[in-house]
């Protein structure tokens, strides 16, 4: 069922959450009071993520770009770090999960980041598309997880498993205000082209929804 609170464009957009419910629940495990950090967190997954991260009572620290500092911001993280002006892998700063949309780090700087038994979770390929990119960004996703067998530190990939009872835990979340699709940009039908064209930007905030008169 569509959450009462939202709109239909809204509501379009929630079921990518699947993807941060899972990966921080299932797979992160993440609990009260731990520290979290979102890297990609102004994407489509990653506004999702920050959101549920504090639903679960996690201090949430989301990293992005200076456009998109105050998005982070409103969606509740406690903290934000704009990439070009910061590196969060050369930060004093250590997180119990680091769970990362982009993929741009090495093994060893993320490591470096981690709380002893802390856990990256490999949630994203580097954008959207079938770009020279997004290959070389799985194949470090794979290469961090096996490497991460030899250490205490574990970096792990997960496959979104979509069904109706975790739609029904976002549907819940929606209607008490605990998240809200951060929908930034709609096109019309006649325009869906140009939605995947700004899509494979790689700077893409926040949703984006395709309308139908």
């Amino acid at each position: 069922m569509k959450p009462g609170n939202v709109t239909f464009e809204q509501a379009a957009s929630i079921p990518t959450a699947l993807v941060a419910l899972q990966g921080l629940r299932d797979t992160a495990r993440v609990t009260a009071g731990q520290k979290v950090l979102i890297n990609g967190a102004s994407g489509g997954v990653g506004t999702f993520a920050v959101q549920i991260a504090k639903a679960m009572g996690a201090e949430v620290t989301g990293v992005c770009s200076t456009h998109n500092v105050d998005l982070v911001k409103s969606l509740g993280a406690d903290h934000v770090i704009d990439y070009t002006k910061e590196d969060f892998t050369k930060s004093d700063q250590h997180y119990d999960v680091i769970y990362d949309l982009v993929n741009n780090r090495s093994f060893a700087e993320r490591r470096r980041v981690l709380k002893p038994d802390g856990i990256c979770v490999l949630a994203g390929v580097g954008g959207s598309g079938m770009r020279k990119e997004t290959f070389f960004n799985l194949a470090g996703s794979l290469t961090a997880a096996l490497r991460s067998k030899f250490s205490k530190e574990k970096f792990v990939m997960f496959g979104v498993d979509i069904n109706k009872k975790d739609l029904g835990v976002l549907r819940d979340l929606t209607e008490s205000g605990k998240i809200a699709p951060a929908l930034t940009k709609t096109y019309p039908l006649t325009e869906t082209a140009a939605a995947y064209n700004y899509l494979e930007t790689g700077h893409a905030s926040g949703k984006i929804a395709i309308t139908i008169e």
